[in-house]
């Protein structure tokens, strides 16, 4: 299978990826299946991919999670390092591309009082919901990148 074929498998399209990565062959191998487990397991359990009810959570403290999804993935590849590579082409892809736009825009908001302002803490978490479901793809993609049963979907 072709990194396309994967990637429209999954709807991921509007990702922006050269051409010539997009015709490589996608093999995962052992590492980049533990990476994408480690990885999986993070998103499934933070607010990256759970509901934040409007009379509960708190929005400086999931901007911080999502955040922090940087980090865990930095840790995650130098961990498994080069072999993981497969997992690393789709973790910084989708980190600059759909959560890094999400946490620069609410990081200078949340530092100008954003979340003091119940119209901007509620754009918002309309806007967590939309990166959510990014997510909850992306979750999908390591579940299957790790060789695991999906679990995105488990609770109601």
């Amino acid at each position: 299978m072709k990194w396309k074929e994967w990637l429209e498998h999954w709807s991921m399209t509007s990702l922006k990826i050269k051409a010539p990565f997009l015709e490589a062959d996608w093999q995962p191998k052992d590492p980049d299946r533990d990476a994408a487990w480690e990885l999986y397991i993070e998103l499934l359990t933070r607010i990256a991919t759970q509901p934040l009810p409007t009379e509960h959570g708190d929005e400086s403290t999931a901007l911080d999670s999502v955040h922090k999804l940087f980090s865990l993935s930095r840790d995650v590849i130098k961990r498994h390092g080069r072999l993981c590579i497969e997992f690393t082409k789709i973790a910084i892809v989708i980190l600059n591309q759909k959560i890094r736009p999400f946490t620069a825009k609410w990081h200078k908001l949340k530092l100008a009082g954003a979340f003091d302002d119940e119209k901007q803490r509620g754009e918002f978490r309309n806007e967590l919901s939309g990166l959510q479901e990014t997510l909850k793809i992306y979750s999908k993609m390591l579940a299957d990148m790790a060789g695991v049963e999906d679990l995105t979907e488990l609770e109601d």
